[in-house]
């Protein structure tokens, strides 16, 4: 028996919405997007890598609810998050007269959500967008609180906005499929959220390792969702970072994106140098005696 969904709500005045956590939920897609926006366009963006096995499913139930679709698709990876991605981007969306009317729908890991959330905040000075995250990493982390951005060639995140979703779709059961390597990058974030505000959450994670490990379904509606509030309640106290709470979401991200950098964003999946960077935290935080 599928347990119901779980429903995280993120309370920011007129940008508030919600974030829809089960298994199978990719089903809803359609209803989902077209309730919360009232678009008659929706343009799917995604990447090679999960384009045939969810954007296409995405367009489909979009589709069947009564939307024109498009699909874009752009090549997996950190590369994809440039100036030129995003410019081929607009480009695209100007040739397919996207307008107001339009919802941007990102179907894929942060990368995907980054890309495609700076597009929608940036066309026509803002277009509605929703996420859609087949990743761990995107579902605990990149997908809720509003960021998004490209790099330059020297530095992460330099160019971006806030733009946040009118909904976040997530689908555990995308994660059946997910790469091993993919897997633990994504749960390097959720130890951050135990290490950060949650001692009774890390000790969940110390208890369940091997329901997690098995991606048992039950266990990852849990983490997943207590992430999403954690860092739901973190935006809510400053969605913009100007009273310097949410800068506690970046533990072990200063020495991540050093490490990043100096791999041409190519060696290091982001979450495996989120880990590395907790270990270099830790260490410098223990080496002044502050834990």
């Amino acid at each position: 028996m599928t347990s119901p969904p779980e429903i995280i709500h993120v309370n920011l005045a007129e940008r508030t919405y919600d974030i829809v956590i089960g298994a199978g939920t990719l089903g809803g897609a359609g209803t989902f997007v077209l309730s919360r926006t009232r678009a008659t366009h929706a343009v799917v963006i995604t990447d090679k890598n999960v384009e045939a096995a969810y954007a296409h499913p995405v367009a489909e139930h979009l589709s069947a609810a009564g939307a024109q679709v498009e699909v874009l698709v752009v090549a997996a990876g950190e590369a994809s998050k440039s100036v030129n991605a995003a410019g081929v981007l607009w480009e695209k969306l100007l040739e397919l007269n996207t307008d107001r009317k339009a919802v941007v729908v990102a179907v894929g890991g942060g990368v995907i959500g980054d890309l495609a959330g700076f597009v929608a905040a940036t066309y026509a000075r803002g277009l509605a967008f929703v996420q859609v995250p087949t990743t761990l990493l995107a579902q605990v982390d990149s997908s809720v609180g509003g960021k998004t951005g490209i790099n330059l060639p020297t530095a992460k995140n330099m160019v971006g906005a806030f733009w946040q979703p009118q909904g976040v779709l997530i689908d555990i059961a995308a994660l059946d499929t997910l790469p091993d390597r993919e897997y633990r990058a994504g749960l390097a974030e959720v130890v951050k959220y135990g290490v950060i505000m949650d001692a009774e959450f890390f000790e969940y994670l110390e208890q369940h390792t091997d329901a997690i490990n098995a991606r048992e379904h039950d266990a990852l509606t849990h983490i997943v969702a207590r992430c999403c509030r954690l860092k739901a309640d973190v935006v809510e106290e400053d969605e913009r970072e100007e009273s310097g709470r949410r800068a506690i979401l970046n533990y072990g991200h200063t020495f991540c994106h050093g490490l990043e950098a100096a791999t041409g964003y190519g060696e290091l999946l982001h979450g495996e140098a989120v880990s590395i960077g907790m270990v270099c935290a830790a260490r410098l935080a223990h080496s002044l005696g502050r834990v």
